[in-house]
């Protein structure tokens, strides 16, 4: 058991667009991004809507992620800094489908992936078969950058898509038909919360190999990662002011 993805994120550019209120989002200027890789023979269960199979799988590695954020946000706040977990899946504006932060932005940001047509993060070697979850937090980590990549020519995801919700461009991503087809297989009592899968699936990723993919146990107790991060982060911090006083 274990994360597959790692990053850490300047979010500053994006936390104006977090629902949270700011007096507390303003505390943080970054975030520690967490994906876990979803398991490929689940996605071959999907047809043409999502299945009782998918949905289990889908909370068991929601229940992961909020555990890991859960022990990484212990890790930080025991280190003296402060460090907010924010829930893997917990939408709080169903109408324009947000949660408190975007994972997905926050994953762009730490060059975990790129935004797809699909209206997903687009990982080199995963595609969008993965999940993530963040820990906002003002630990001195090192960030990473958002990557030069994009779909090019791929449209596997629009002739997935069962709402025809996707479109030649991330921006022309239709949200409401999503959601209306996600209604739909809900109230069919397909699943019984509002999730899909399909684009997911079509997305299987593995032609680009990516400086982004990392990997540390979730049993840790101090995550290699995180602490390589906050060690350079205090170098190039400490350069600064070296820099600043000359």
């Amino acid at each position: 058991m274990g994360i597959d993805l790692f990053g850490v994120a300047d979010v500053t550019s994006i936390r104006d667009g977090f629902l949270l209120e700011p007096r507390l989002r303003d505390q943080f200027n970054l975030a520690v991004s967490l994906g876990k890789r979803l398991i490929s023979s689940v996605l071959d269960d999907l047809q043409d809507s999502p299945t009782a199979l998918y949905m289990h799988h889908y909370r068991q590695v929601n229940f992961l992620l909020d555990r890991a954020a859960l022990l990484t946000a212990g890790f930080i706040q025991d280190r003296g800094y402060r460090a907010l977990p924010i829930a893997a899946s917990q939408i709080i504006d169903w109408n324009n489908q947000k949660a408190h932060v975007s994972h997905k932005g926050v994953g762009e940001q730490a060059g975990l992936g790129w935004w797809g047509r699909n209206n997903l993060l687009v990982n080199p070697e995963f595609g969008s078969r993965f999940r993530l979850v963040t820990v906002l937090t003002d630990m001195p980590l090192a960030p990473g950058a958002p990557l030069a990549m994009d779909c090019g020519e791929c449209q596997r995801c629009v002739s997935s898509c069962p709402a025809l919700a996707i479109k030649d461009t991330r921006e022309a991503f239709d949200h409401r038909a999503c959601f209306e087809k996600l209604k739909e297989f809900r109230r069919r009592g397909l699943v019984a919360q509002y999730i899909c899968g399909l684009c997911v699936k079509a997305c299987p990723g593995g032609s680009r190999p990516g400086p982004s993919h990392r990997t540390w146990p979730l049993q840790s107790a101090a995550p290699d990662h995180l602490l390589h991060a906050a060690s350079i982060g205090r170098a190039a911090r400490g350069k600064s002011r070296r820099c600043g006083g000359m």
